[in-house]
Formats: structure tokens, sequence, C-alpha cells
């Protein structure tokens, strides 16, 4: 348990506070972790994609106007969502090469501050830019506090799962602007990647275009959903028209479902990390 000091005394809370930071949104959950119970949860979404300067003016207004994010907490953790990330094999990796990994697949500035996750289940390291002016402010807030990337919490999460799969399955994991699925074969990371999608079509197109490039038939690939994805709406039934075998996950935490948690596959990066 991490002590918060307050007044020169010990106080402590019992109390976590999540926040999941992205250029379309924000996330924040409050926990208590003694009674494993969910306190609060709440989405900002934007009406457009912010830069990380505007970001931070939204963060900075959400600190401003929501009380309840005033209150002390023992422990806070903060995910950063965003595409400029890559997934690195730790006997490969190089620190002083950190942003020659990025420069093969991302759009990366000179000025942009790089760093790492490193995920112990499959020997891997996350290379990934954070929204360094937000982890500035939350510092500043908070004082000492821990982050990682958006998809180390994934990976780390299903590969946990699966570390005794006899078979293979494709994750897909659901935001209201973007998607990520991750292959597993025999328990083992085959694929994580990130798409954007603004239509039913789009998330189906890249679906199918990612089993085929794996060699995975979609009436036989044991299909796992994770996030904001509910059985009729449109992107489940759009996807039920194609892939046979649809279930959906559980994150594997114990706190219990409540108004703001409806089912145990939602807020799935916001709640596993804990």
């Amino acid at each position: 348990m991490i002590q918060s000091k307050t007044n020169n005394s010990i106080h402590i809370t019992h109390k976590a506070l999540s926040i999941q930071i992205s250029l379309n949104g924000l996330s924040f959950c409050i926990l208590n972790m003694q009674e494993h119970s969910v306190i609060r949860v709440e989405h900002v979404v934007f009406d457009k994609k912010l830069t990380p300067f505007e970001l931070l003016d939204a963060v900075k207004d959400a600190f401003n106007t929501k009380e309840w994010l005033n209150e002390t907490f023992d422990n806070v953790q903060v995910i950063h969502v965003n595409e400029l990330a890559t997934l690195v094999p730790k006997p490969l990796f190089n620190e002083d090469a950190i942003a020659d990994y990025l420069k093969l697949s991302s759009k990366i500035l000179k000025t942009d501050f790089i760093t790492f996750d490193t995920i112990s289940v499959n020997e891997t390291v996350n290379v990934y830019v954070p929204y360094v002016n937000v982890n500035n402010y939350i510092y500043e807030r908070f004082g000492d506090f821990t982050y990682k990337h958006f998809s180390t919490v994934l990976v780390e999460e299903i590969l946990a799962q699966e570390k005794n799969a006899s078979g293979n399955k494709m994750f897909i994991h659901v935001n209201p602007t973007h998607f990520e699925i991750i292959v597993t074969k025999k328990g083992t990371l085959a694929l994580y990647n990130t798409f954007e999608h603004h239509t039913v079509e789009d998330f189906i197109y890249y679906v199918l275009f990612t089993a085929e490039q794996l060699d995975l038939n979609p009436e036989d690939i044991e299909t796992v959903l994770l996030g904001a994805i509910t059985k009729g709406d449109a992107l489940y039934s759009i996807l039920y028209k194609y892939v046979r075998h649809i279930n959906f996950g559980r994150r594997k935490d114990n706190f219990a479902v409540t108004e703001d948690i409806k089912n145990n596959h939602s807020h799935f990066t916001l709640l596993t990390h804990f």
C-alpha cells in the first residue's frame, strides 16, 4: 500500500485512482481497494481529436471541475492510449537506441520523450511515447504515480489468461474510435495491432483482413470480445455475420459489478492493471 502524507501525518484512504488518457477522450475510475468495489467511473469524450497541448488543457479542466478528483488517493495510475508504441523482443532491446524502434512504425518528433514498459510474461519490451505534459501535471498534483501504455496492460493480461492455452484465439478490444486485435497461438503472442474505426464497415474490414493475413479461418477461430461492445449492437451484429465462434471475455479482478460497471468485459484496461 502506498501511503499519502497529509498535515505531516500518515493518512490511508484505501482509494485508488485510474486515469486513461487519449486524444479522443478521458476515463476516470475510483476504486475502494479494501472493499474491492468501484466507487465511480466517468468518461469524457471530446468532440474532435485533440492535440497533446489541448489534451493537457482538457485534463486540467477535468480536475478543476470534478470535485471527486481532488480527494486523497493511496494509488494513482495513468494509462496512455495512442498508436505510438511498438513491441520489441527483450533480447534485441537496446535502451540507447530506443528511438530507432519507433521510427520504423510511427511518426515521432526529435523532441518526443520515449520510454518503455517491460512485459515479463513474454519477455518483450513495449517502447512508446507517453503524454509527458500530462504526466508532469499529474505528478504536480499527486506526487509519485505509475504509468503504462494501454497496449502493455492489454497484452500482459491476455497473455496471463492464455498461458496454458492449447489453441488459437483472436481478441478484439473495442473503444469508441479505435479497436485492438490481439492474436494468440497456443498461449503465445502472434499479433498486436490497433485500428481506427469510424463505421461498422471499417471494423469488419480490419478484422477479416487480419484473419486472412494470419491464415485464420473466420469459421473456426475463437474470437473473444472486450471493451465497449455488447451483444446486439452494430459492431457485434456485423461481426456475427462473418465470424462463427464469438464469446465475451472477462476481467480477472474481483471488483463488484455496479451500475457503472455493467459487465465483466467492459473497462478492461481501466480496471485490469490494479
